[in-house]
């Protein structure tokens, strides 16, 4: 048997010579199951590390507010205001906003607090929107892009009466999410 090309080295495997090495099914079977374990955690790490880039990317790149004596002097000014509230239908726990509002004819500021995310748009809307699924683009005008979620300044763009409606509405547009919103008037 010493110049035999085959030799059993234990009960798992079996070695033959120059031919390579065969395994028997159950080494398969377990390699194939460490393989599956590998694929599994790792896609998870992959779809929490996306998630955790979405939620932090947007604080780490946004401008800073405001400053808070401007936006008091902004709000001081104002035709209506409004208070956005985290009790709203569409609210949750990643998606809400919170301080006040204030409405004037050419500038909307915020005071306050709004849930960070990506993609933040404001809307006038006619009345009050408090979920994603009574959102109607077609009663509604885009004002601007909101980037700071500790208070912001947005100018309203011409041709824009804010009397012609009654409330805000933010809206994240990148995932088509209800954030916050309030009513003015």
């Amino acid at each position: 048997m010493a110049n035999s090309t085959h030799h059993k080295t234990d009960n798992n495997t079996q070695t033959w010579g120059v031919l390579g090495s065969y395994q028997t099914t159950w080494v398969r079977e377990r390699n194939m199951g460490k393989f599956i374990r590998w694929i599994i955690t790792h896609g998870i790490a992959i779809i929490i590390g996306f998630a955790l880039g979405v939620y932090f990317l947007p604080i780490l790149t946004a401008p800073p507010a405001p400053e808070a004596a401007k936006l008091e002097e902004m709000a001081a000014g104002a035709l209506y205001s409004g208070e956005l509230t985290r009790d709203l239908r569409g609210s949750d726990f990643v998606h809400w906003g919170e301080g006040t509002i204030s409405v004037s004819a050419d500038q909307i500021t915020h005071q306050g607090k709004l849930a960070p995310g990506p993609d933040y748009k404001l809307y006038l809307t006619k009345g009050l929107v408090d979920h994603e699924d009574t959102f109607d683009r077609a009663n509604a005008v885009r004002v601007g892009d909101v980037k700071s979620f500790s208070g912001f300044i947005l100018d309203i763009p011409a041709g824009i009466d804010v009397n012609a409606y009654g409330s805000i509405l933010i809206w994240c547009e990148a995932f088509g999410e209800f954030i916050t919103a309030a009513t003015y008037k």
